[in-house]
């Protein structure tokens, strides 16, 4: 059937090229829609062809363009004109997008699919990753999770304790709420210091999701994939069945006839019925056993635009998300029996509102509001246990009910004044009420060093929760800025800004975030130009430590840890269960926010017109990194009994811990041969720090010095790629993913220190000193588009395509275990996914 597609599609591209149509949008640098703008397509000799003007969500179209070489012209009041060259051949263009700047400030013009050039703006390096949709829609994106997918090109150092910031929009969220086919642009590391975010560039994605429009438009995609076409998991004894079904789309138009509404409506249907492999060690050998994991996603959005008048758009996006997974957590050296099930549901609605008070003053408001409820049951009420490099069991002892009822807001106003373009803002990130109805180890669990000990049945800790689960709490975060992008002369600009973020909490009120960046192109050439950068960056505690908090007072959870326990009875007695001490946690008195100071210098260089290379040191300090430490643990050097017998861990949450990093980082961008477009980056860098985060804790807690090691993340050597080749029958999207060897840390298996953590290492022997295996993968998408009725207003499209994602079936090991007293010691014990291929068709009108 393939073949004969082909070779349909063939015969069709042989006939002599119609007529087709040219659309797109124009918006202005904030990414709003500019309604009413004059869009004029002229011919290669000079003549206005047509002339047309934008709708209430800024989209214009031409029909009947006959083949050749164009000149897209637009203007709009108060904003500087601007151009672009498009080429018409036999087949429809994608959707241009023409960006417009206010008067009297220079800013590139994004089209679709066009290459970046060099610019002496300083918001705008070119070592960022942007990828539109039409290049979206031609990679091989696994399961259609472009998170996913352009995460490979985040920084793992610049991420905060919340992991990757996502902007949608404009606005900071928790995840990306609309269906893969709504997606119109992903950009990472764009305007890298900017004032505007909390985090670095190169720790943000930030996504822009398609407007609606004055005829109505739409995308079905429908993807299956079954393991009867993939490779077997190396640490699975076979092949077990699984299957991947997912439909998902997006339809807009006009509301009425007035031409001033328009809406668009996006909803996604997953499901997952996947296995999980374990590969553990037990009493009579090795444990290789498959667990069904099956998981079900659901997610429904819609968009309503309104024109209120020539100056004010408003729009409301409310969105509907459904979430389950079985099995969860199973995997490696965790049997099925300690899983757990888990579910998310959200709600939420977005209103924007953006007006235009004159030329050159704009402003755009935005708040979300949203429900979230989220339950984790272990599927086994048993007691845990868990055996130092050789399996998990009994039950998960992971029971938790998540609830959040949140807001979050952003007021921006930009304001330009000759070559100045200010921008101030307003930002709460999060305020929310969070529910935390805490089970999880209420039947406590068991440590053991090794099998030996765990066949003679002497653990070396037992950790259980008891008492009052139920806490609510309400989480404040706010953060304002200012900022200014200055033309200081022609090839010399500079962009000015400075932040403030603050959290309830932690009583650190000084969190002023200053940062700078500049442009110079020498000589005022228009191939080379020079970019230099610093600014300082404020990080987040997140929930779960301040839930933690709350949780340990008078009234709330009892924590109890005991060493050397009586196994299976723990406490011999109900007297002894009683005796133990609580566990509590606390705050450091000197705690504050972490910080980190990133600076960076690089050249982008205009290899040709159509491409360009850069070249970019990053250097980034940590200070006052999050740590936990028990102040309470038995001191050296006999690590005997506790200091204060009246209670048991005393965790205090400090912020001591540093980190550093650099990075050498080439970045090629743009049309590198007349049949590839795409990105490529590497990076040679390094990354020690003395902290794996806030609910890390060092091996012995009076002696901190083996903690200054590689850092998890860790990776000497990375290469990317992600691209697309135009051929004559099929177009081939390539994704390439080559990492170094991830760090591991070496330990004894045994509880040297007596404090119930079993984390001690050899002597001499610092963190993270092992190594594991490089990591490698080619994904590769093979599809191919058909017009029907090509060149009117009833044009359709149709693409198949075919994705193979690691198409060498390169065994990519993982988990390795460090203990050892462990047989699996320096051994992996899970791989991730062997070859996969996923079958997908895609209609757009």
């Amino acid at each position: 059937m393939l073949v004969a597609v082909l070779a349909l599609s063939a015969l069709l591209q042989a006939q002599s090229a119609p007529r087709v149509a040219l659309s797109g949008v124009v918006q202005d640098q904030t990414g709003a829609v500019l309604q009413n703008a004059t869009v004029e397509l002229v011919a290669a000799s000079g003549a206005v062809q047509s002339t047309t003007t934008t709708d209430a969500v800024g989209a214009f179209h031409f029909d009947n363009v006959a083949a050749g070489q164009y000149e897209l012209r637009t203007s709009f009041e108060g904003f500087k004109p601007a151009a672009v060259r498009v080429r018409v051949g036999a087949r429809t263009p994608a959707p241009q997008k023409l960006v417009l700047r206010l008067a009297d400030v220079t800013q590139e013009i994004t089209v679709s699919n066009a290459a970046a050039q060099v610019d002496a703006t300083a918001s705008n390096n070119l070592d960022a990753v942007t990828v539109d949709q039409q290049m979206l829609e031609s990679l091989p994106v696994f399961d259609q999770d472009y998170i996913a997918t352009l995460s490979r090109f985040l920084d793992s150092g610049s991420l905060g304790s919340g992991g990757a910031t996502v902007v949608v929009n404009g606005m900071e969220v928790s995840a990306l709420r609309v269906s893969a086919s709504a997606v119109q642009q992903i950009k990472i590391n764009q305007d890298p210091y900017s004032a505007e975010y909390a985090r670095p560039g190169r720790g943000r994605i930030e996504i822009l999701t398609k407007p609606g429009g004055q005829e109505y438009h739409g995308e079905g995609n429908v993807i299956f994939r079954d393991a009867v076409f993939d490779a077997r998991n190396a640490f699975a004894s076979t092949k077990p069945p699984e299957q991947k079904h997912i439909v998902e789309g997006v339809f807009g138009g006009p509301v009425g006839t007035g031409g001033k509404t328009s809406f668009l409506m996006s909803g996604h249907d997953q499901r997952d019925d996947q296995q999980a492999v374990v590969f553990a060690l037990g009493l009579t050998g090795v444990i290789q056993d498959i667990a069904p994991q099956p998981n079900r996603q659901s997610l429904l959005s819609a968009s309503l635009t309104h024109q209120l008048s020539d100056k004010t758009t408003i729009s409301i996006r409310p969105s509907y998300e459904y979430e389950s997974q079985q099995n969860r957590g199973v995997g490696g050296t965790t049997l099925a029996s300690a899983g757990t099930n888990f579910e998310h549901r959200e709600e939420q609605v977005t209103y924007t509102q953006q007006t235009v008070f004159r030329p050159t003053l704009l402003n755009q408001f935005q708040v979300l509001v949203g429900h979230e409820r989220e339950p984790t049951t272990s599927l086994s009420p048993a007691r845990g246990i868990v055996v130092a490099g050789a399996f998990t069991g009994g039950g998960g002892q992971s029971d938790l009910l998540r609830t959040e009822t949140h807001m979050q807001l952003t007021e921006s106003l930009v304001w330009t004044k000759g070559h100045h373009l200010i921008q101030g803002g307003f930002q709460l990130p999060d305020w929310s009420r969070r529910g935390f109805y805490d089970r999880s180890n209420f039947g406590g669990s068991f440590y053991f060093s090794n099998l030996d000990t765990y066949a003679a049945g002497q653990p070396y800790a037992f950790i259980q929760q008891k008492g009052n689960g139920d806490l609510a709490f309400l989480e404040k975060q706010v953060g304002t800025y200012i900022k200014d992008d200055w033309q200081v002369r022609p090839g010399l600009s500079a962009s000015l800004g400075l932040r403030y973020d603050w959290q309830n909490y932690f009583h650190d009120d000084n969190n002023v975030a200053p940062r700078a960046s500049l442009a110079y192109a020498p000589g005022n050439r228009k191939t080379d130009v020079i970019r230099v950068g610093a600014g300082i960056f404020n990080d987040r505690s997140g929930p779960v430590v301040i839930a933690d908090l709350l949780h340990s007072q008078p009234g709330g959870l009892t924590r109890v840890v005991v060493t050397n326990p009586g196994y299976p009875d723990p406490f011999q007695s109900a007297a002894a269960a009683a005796a133990q001490p609580p566990s509590i946690v606390r705050l450091a008195p000197d705690v504050q926010i972490p910080h980190t100071f990133q600076y960076s210098l690089g050249i982008d260089h205009q290899l040709r017109k159509a491409t360009t290379l850069s070249v970019t040191y990053v250097g980034a300090r940590g200070y006052h990194l999050f740590r936990s430490r028990d102040i309470n643990a038995p001191p050296p050097p006999f690590y005997l009994s506790r200091p204060d017998p009246t209670y048991g861990v005393v965790r205090e949450v400090e912020s001591n811990g540093r980190q550093r990093s650099d990075s050498l980082q080439l970045t090629l961008r743009g049309k590198m041969t007349p049949w590839f477009n795409g990105q490529i980056q590497y990076t040679l860098s390094r990354v020690y720090n003395d902290t794996n985060g806030i609910g890390s804790y060092p091996a012995n807690d009076y002696d901190l010095s083996g903690e200054w090691a590689h850092a998890d993340f860790d990776r000497r050597h990375r290469f990317l790629l992600l691209g697309r080749l135009s051929a004559r029958v099929v177009d081939v999207g390539v994704g390439v993913t080559m990492n170094s060897a991830a760090p591991y840390t070496e330990t004894l298996g045994q509880d040297v220190y007596n404090n119930g953590r079993g984390r001690a290492r050899p002597a001499g022997v610092p963190r993270n000193s092992l190594e594991g295996q490089s990591f490698a993968q080619l994904d590769l998408r093979l599809s191919r588009d058909l017009k029907i009725n090509a060149g009117t207003p009833q044009e359709r499209s149709v693409a198949i395509a075919l994705d193979a994602f690691n198409v060498t079936n390169s065994v990519n090991y993982a988990n390795y275990i460090g203990t050892m007293s462990s047989p699996f010691f320096g051994q992996p014990v899970a791989a991730r996914a062997p070859r996969q291929v996923q079958l997908s068709a895609r209609l757009s009108f």
